[in-house]
């Protein structure tokens, strides 16, 4: 009975809360039609305007270039790296393997300004000029660890009997890895991996400290509210919405796809203790 009482009041401040985390989202998306520069209601009339204003800005384009060419070559290296160094933290037996994942891992549990802060002294110590490359080279730095926790997490559920039984045929651990554990693990790497190039893509705190001369769509963001705003803004902010919706629904069908995997996988060990 009580617990009756209470769905009416849970189901409304459910509502509340949604509406309260979406609503602001609708309108941003609204505004990006709206016919005059206005922001605010009365909406007086749709339009393509802003949408044209946008796309034909030379400098929008170019941030967009330079955001999407730094969060490709972050989530490869990512990718690559984060895989080698989850595989190794997950089948060493050393008792180096605690310490070495804190620090890992120590990036997630600092702000983003002490890190850029770092990142930029670091590089300022070794003269490298500020530029996309240490864009990427910082994005990386406040990427991995997202990537690892995932791919170390996946990997510390497989069986290591069936890479002991592939050893104990003669595989060698290159082909081990390859014919054997990537298989069960890929679908969970791809939606990480796109988790990687969100968080790079829509980085703004760290870039603003190690970017440069150069821009990326934060940063544009960021300079065109200096200037004035107008539903420009709203335009580019639905689209960075739209980008990060795909990628998380790609990582969440990979990872579906990969619970399936590993379902389908058990099924027939189940079937047969039945028998």
């Amino acid at each position: 009975m009580d617990a009756r009482r209470r769905s009416p009041f849970t189901a409304a401040v459910t509502l509340v809360a949604l509406v309260f985390l979406f609503l602001p989202l609708v309108l941003v998306v609204l505004f990006s039609f709206h016919k005059t520069g206005g922001l605010s209601f009365p909406f007086k009339g749709f339009s393509l305007r802003w949408y044209r204003d946008t796309f034909g800005s030379f400098e929008f384009r170019e941030a967009l270039k330079n955001s999407a060419v730094v969060a490709v070559c972050v989530s490869v290296a990512t990718l690559v790296l984060g895989t080698l160094a989850a595989y190794g933290i997950s089948r060493t037996t050393s008792r180096l393997r605690g310490p070495i994942g804190l620090l890992f891992f120590l990036p997630i549990t600092l702000p983003g300004l002490f890190i850029g802060i770092a990142m930029l002294v670091a590089f300022r110590r070794v003269e490298l000029q500020l530029s996309l490359v240490t864009v990427a080279i910082a994005h990386f730095v406040y990427v991995f660890p997202f990537f690892l926790l995932i791919a170390k997490a996946t990997l510390d559920r497989l069986d290591p009997a069936l890479e002991e039984a592939a050893a104990d045929l003669g595989a060698s651990p290159f082909r081990v890895f390859r014919k054997v554990t990537l298989p069960q693990i890929w679908p969970i790497l791809v939606g990480a991996t796109s988790l990687a190039f969100a968080l790079s893509f829509d980085e703004f705190i760290i870039t603003f400290f190690v970017i440069g001369s150069d821009s990326t769509l934060p940063m544009y963001i960021w300079s065109s509210l200096r200037r004035t705003i107008d539903p420009s803004i709203n335009v580019i902010s639905t689209m960075l919405m739209l980008i990060t919706l795909l990628l998380w629904v790609l990582a969440f069908v990979f990872t579906l796809r990969a619970g399936r995997g590993r379902a389908r996988a058990v099924e027939p060990i189940l079937g047969g203790e039945e028998v």
